[in-house]
């Protein structure tokens, strides 16, 4: 694995917002508005971490397998690459990336176990298959670099032992991950910009330790309000998940 992040893969595929909020065709001709496609993608990585606390795997398979997932919906749309089969297969191929594999036969169990539809109480080999349609669709590309690896000497760094204000910062990091900033952005700037949250919200001034640092603020701070944003339009009906994932089903 590449050990220098401006270097690698992850590096290099880094796209524009604009570039990631895009419903593809097939979705399109399905009634998915964007709205829709994100609530998907937010309810599917809530899935894998619901998947993941049941086969017992460390956050970092988690986040590796919402990173995938949330990759695979740059290229492929969501009629081709069914979310509730491409959730589990990515938290699989994840758990063996990260080398903390998941035997396919436990994962299935708890699919199993979780699904309410029988239409999506998948077997072993589909799980087999679409790990294989995710490889491709990924490039075989599998290099994730993640904020986790920066929050903990950035904290240190900046001086900070406020217990509270370190949780709240590695919490607002962990939901990050139901947003698409992994895509966009490298991975320390996200780590600021969960310092950032944090900072204002234990009232704690480290203007001085980001000047300091001489990052863009203005890209912290645009990151800092795209988790804010997030954390408003949060409380969003079930229903309005539920009609989504109607219009997926239908007929093309």
């Amino acid at each position: 694995m590449a050990a220098n992040f401006w270097t690698s893969s992850h590096f290099k595929q880094l796209l524009d917002p604009e570039e990631v909020d895009v419903v593809h065709q097939q979705d399109k001709d399905k009634g998915i508005t964007l709205e829709e496609f994100k609530l998907i993608k937010i309810h599917m990585a809530n899935y894998i971490m619901k998947l993941a606390q049941h086969v017992k795997v460390r956050q970092r398979v988690v986040a590796t397998a919402v990173t995938y997932m949330r990759r695979v919906y740059t290229r492929k749309s969501m009629t081709e690459y069914d979310p509730r089969l491409v959730a589990p297969s990515c938290l699989y191929l994840a758990s063996k990336a990260e080398e903390s594999t998941v035997q396919a036969r436990l994962l299935v169990f708890y699919i199993k176990k979780l699904s309410a539809d029988e239409k999506y109480r998948y077997e072993i080999k589909d799980i087999l298959e679409m790990e294989m349609k995710i490889l491709e669709a990924l490039n075989y590309y599998l290099v994730v670099f993640h904020p986790y690896r920066t929050l903990s000497p950035l904290l240190r760094d900046a001086g900070i032992n406020d217990t509270n204000m370190t949780q709240i910062s590695w919490g607002l990091l962990n939901d990050t991950y139901k947003m698409d900033l992994i895509l966009t952005h490298p991975p320390y700037l996200i780590a600021l910009a969960c310092i950032y949250i944090a900072s204002a919200h234990r009232e704690k001034d480290i203007t001085t330790w980001f000047e300091e640092l001489r990052v863009d603020m203005n890209v912290v701070k645009n990151i800092s309000m795209e988790i804010l944003d997030f954390y408003e339009s949060k409380m969003i009906a079930d229903e309005r998940l539920s009609t989504a994932f109607i219009k997926l089903a239908l007929k093309p």
